[in-house]
């Protein structure tokens, strides 16, 4: 068996997508759980983007071990510089340097011959040299790109002291076997390709992400790049869960391992899902809620008699029975903390006292606190700085009344108090914050699910919301849906605070 890399990119090309825009917090949280998982890179995001994706990566960097910790850099000295300042004192510390080599990128983005192009890499390259060992080098829209020309950039940096080589399917164009003929071709033309490592990004457009990974991995590169649940630009990357149980259950076809923890996939799963507010569809491969669902009869009772008849995989693989330790309103505080280290989850005394303090708030209003839950309430105690929150809320709403809305909230210590109508009692609490706050917004998407099963359940509200041309996701969770849609709406408007999109006029 050949061991593999993955290469994880949930906290670069998975935050670039629409509506995604996590906290320094919630970065390092996810990378803590990734290193849980054995992903062998982590990604940690591209620290020239903006001081607080700098602020991230170095946090990260700082502080978890175990795994190589990647900053993203373009082939130029500001972003490189900018990178190992970050990365510098990471485990393994790996500067991810790239520039596109496709003729529509140079000549349309770039607006550089393929010699500039040359050149510039080899200079990139050389500068990442002199700051740390491990240097990836990627082409970007090296799917579309002369295969000849690929052969010289890669060999030239290769003697310039790239460890590593990254071939990206970046626009998602590829098919299986012809992206398998393109990797044996690049290797033929690459000099001095024996010595570094091999690695491909694909990007699902066509929804081939995954299975032009898996047909480059036969062809014999020693890392997949990917991001959980698939997350990243336009359709996303390969799911890094996919290809994870991709080559464990079918290790005959690819005699291949990887260093991944299966039973941390799952939770992994949920984190990013929860806060990224990025939903994962319900038959979507490994993680989907149906994934080992089965409502035939003639699937039940193959089921019952022999699971093997229509599960390729065990739910317990993957870490889907974690739910099983349930806490109530007589649990102390010592089980909680206990449970939340169980969990991976590691907070201080002064973030315990807040977590326990909604627990029990929680335990009151449901007979069970679940291992989601728990996941929900640390969330909801992460913040990044003065944040608007929800005081109170009351709403009116009827077949014969029009829906209004009255609440507070509080900002820096103060509460701010108004009231509004809408469509509906979320639409109506929605503009009264507007009115509070002085902005506008436009709602893109709306989701409410239940992250358990009964009665009791909290109904989890997940948003994209438009502020002045700037799309924001967020999420919040209560037992009341139109709390959650209001806990939702607030994250989002801090989030877009954060970020000086827009202003208040308290």
């Amino acid at each position: 068996m050949r061991q593999i890399d993955i290469f994880d990119t949930t906290l670069r090309d998975g935050e670039q997508s629409p509506g995604v825009a996590l906290s320094p917090e919630e970065k390092l949280q996810i990378a803590r759980q990734l290193a849980k998982l054995g992903v062998n890179v982590i990604e940690a995001g591209f620290p020239i983007a903006s001081p607080g994706d700098f602020q991230a990566v170095k946090r990260i960097a700082d502080e978890v071990r175990q795994v190589s910790i990647c900053a993203l850099a373009r082939a130029n000295t500001k972003d490189i510089e900018r990178a190992w300042e970050a990365i510098a004192k990471g485990e393994d510390p790996r500067i991810h340097t790239f520039i596109a080599t496709s003729p529509i990128h140079m000549q349309y983005k770039l607006q550089k011959s393929p010699e500039q192009v040359l050149e510039q890499a080899v200079a990139a390259v050389k500068l990442s040299k002199s700051k740390v060992s491990n240097i990836e080098f990627s082409a970007e829209d090296a799917s579309r790109s002369d295969v000849d020309f690929l052969g010289r950039v890669f060999s030239a940096v290769i003697e310039a002291g790239a460890t590593v080589l990254n071939i990206p399917d970046t626009v998602g164009y590829a098919t299986p076997e012809e992206f398998a003929a393109f990797i044996k071709a690049i290797m033929e033309r690459t000099k001095g390709v024996e010595k570094v490592k091999l690695s491909v990004h694909c990007h699902n457009d066509l929804g081939l992400a995954v299975a032009n990974s898996l047909a480059a991995a036969q062809m014999g590169v020693h890392q997949l790049e990917g991001a959980i649940n698939g997350i990243g630009e336009r359709a996303g990357n390969a799911a890094v869960e996919e290809l994870a149980m991709a080559i464990k259950t079918r290790r005959d076809q690819f005699q291949l391992e990887t260093t991944i923890n299966s039973k941390e996939i799952s939770r992994t799963s949920k984190l990013v899902s929860r806060l990224t507010g990025m939903i994962v569809q319900p038959n979507k491969a490994i993680v989907g809620k149906n994934a080992f669902s089965h409502e035939s009869g003639i699937h039940q009772d193959g089921v019952l008699k022999e699971r093997s008849t229509y599960e390729i995989m065990s739910p317990d693989s993957i870490g889907a029975d974690m739910d099983t330790i349930v806490l109530g309103k007589h649990s102390g505080r010592h089980a909680v903390r206990e449970r939340l280290t169980e969990l991976g989850l590691e907070i201080d005394e002064s973030r315990l006292d807040e977590v326990f303090k909604e627990f029990k708030l929680l335990a009151e209003r449901k007979k069970e606190v679940t291992t989601d839950d728990l996941f929900t309430l640390v969330d909801s105690q992460t913040n990044n700085g003065p944040q608007v929150t929800l005081e109170y809320l009351q709403v009116s709403s009827g077949t014969q009344i029009v829906p209004t809305s009255t609440l507070g909230l509080n900002y820096k210590d103060q509460r701010y108090e108004d009231a509004a109508c809408g469509d509906g009692p979320v639409d109506a609490a929605y503009k009264a914050i507007d009115k509070i706050l002085g902005i506008k917004h436009k709602l893109l998407h709306y989701a409410l699910q239940a992250i358990n099963e009964g009665e009791d359940s909290q109904g989890e509200v997940t948003v994209s919301v438009q502020f002045d041309g700037h799309t924001v996701g967020g999420r919040g969770v209560s037992p009341d849906i139109i709390e959650s849609s209001v806990k939702a709406y607030l994250q989002a408007v801090n989030r877009a605070y954060e970020r000086g999109w827009i202003t208040f006029t308290l």
